[in-house]
């Protein structure tokens, strides 16, 4: 039976309270408590790296122009997207304190107005460049919803992901891909936590208002109290250094397996680069390391995972962080003798 919701929500002027939109969800009445605040002068870290660069809501806006289909139908941009999302959060956590969108870009496409058809690259104005980006993930944080999950605290957090090289722009207008998360940020290192349940890693739309109902439906089914409490359980569960080595060890062979028995082996997406910062991060994180003697537990391992997996390039970033999760699950069953997560380990 799940356990009830422990969720914090920090009291600023008045007491903020959550309200759903579904009458079958679960209620629960939040406990306060106060977020400890980033050190000052600390640098803040990204919730993803790779090949990114961060923008505002106002330059999607205002600085870049709309992809198109073949018949000249406009494509739901950048900017409705993350408005969308935004909108839902609160909307579905009224009276909860959320911050504006955290944008991340990557794959920027250049262009120019037909008055600058002539000029050289560096004889153009800004004005007479145009510009958008094949790639964009952003996430709203709630840092009024809050919670300690070993030791750590987490706030949370919704978010998209979109990448218009998985439409066919040379087509006529169709139907258009998105992917929406709700979960958590890790404030100690602002990893991103997700599980399958808080990912609609396949949303397709037509438009703005399908898309905000797509984006309700995921938050009104996804259940905080039964992520909150497979996490805690992570911290439950402790791995030798010989069963750390033969994770990597097996993580590394993975990839080379036969189809055959690849495809009866529960999915590792994590490219050789990204096992790579796992293991050295195994001894060397100051969050996530080793214990003394070698051990380390699941939580700990599933934080070098998600940890890992901010190289990984925005449209194969959620469906990671979601392996990340559904991966440290099956350790701890693997760890009670009952799956096949068993080959890792073996």
């Amino acid at each position: 039976m799940e356990t009830d919701l422990q969720l914090r929500m920090v009291s600023h002027q008045s007491t903020p309270m959550i309200t759903t939109l579904s009458p079958s969800q679960e209620t629960e009445t939040p406990t306060y408590a106060e977020v400890s605040p980033p050190q000052k002068g600390q640098k803040p870290r990204n919730f993803i790296e790779a090949n990114t660069e961060s923008v505002s809501l106002v330059h999607l806006k205002n600085d870049c122009i709309i992809p198109v289909f073949r018949d000249n139908e406009k494509t739901i941009s950048h900017y409705e997207f993350a408005d969308a999302v935004e909108f839902s959060a609160k909307h579905f956590f009224k009276g909860a304190e959320i911050l504006s969108p955290e944008i991340r870009v990557s794959h920027q496409i250049n262009g120019r107005i037909p008055q600058a058809l002539h000029k050289k690259v560096n004889e153009l104005e800004e004005w007479e460049k145009t510009r958008y980006y094949e790639r964009m993930m952003f996430i709203v944080e709630i840092p009024s919803i809050t919670e300690n999950v070993n030791g750590n605290n987490l706030n949370l957090t919704v978010g998209g992901v979109r990448a218009l090289n998985h439409e066919s722009l040379f087509s006529k207008k169709s139907i258009e891909k998105f992917k929406v998360f709700i979960g958590f940020k890790n404030l100690i290192c602002t990893n991103l936590l997700i599980s399958t349940d808080g990912a609609a890693l396949d949303i397709r739309v037509s438009s703005y208002d399908d898309l905000i109902r797509a984006t309700l439906d995921l938050f009104s089914q996804y259940s905080v109290s039964k992520h909150l409490q497979a996490m805690r359980n992570f911290g439950n569960y402790e791995l030798t250094e010989h069963q750390f080595a033969q994770i990597i060890g097996k993580s590394r062979l993975y990839q080379h397996l036969p189809t055959v028995q690849k495809k009866e082996i529960p999915l590792l997406d994590f490219n050789d680069s990204q096992i790579n910062t796992i293991a050295h991060d195994y001894y060397h994180d100051r969050s996530f390391c080793r214990a003394e003697n070698g051990n380390i537990d699941i939580w700990k391992l599933y934080g070098l995972f998600t940890g890992s997996n901010k190289s990984s390039y925005i449209d194969s970033f959620l469906n990671r962080a979601v392996g990340a999760h559904s991966f440290s699950q099956g350790l701890v069953d693997a760890l009670e003798g009952n799956n096949t997560f068993n080959w890792f380990l073996s």
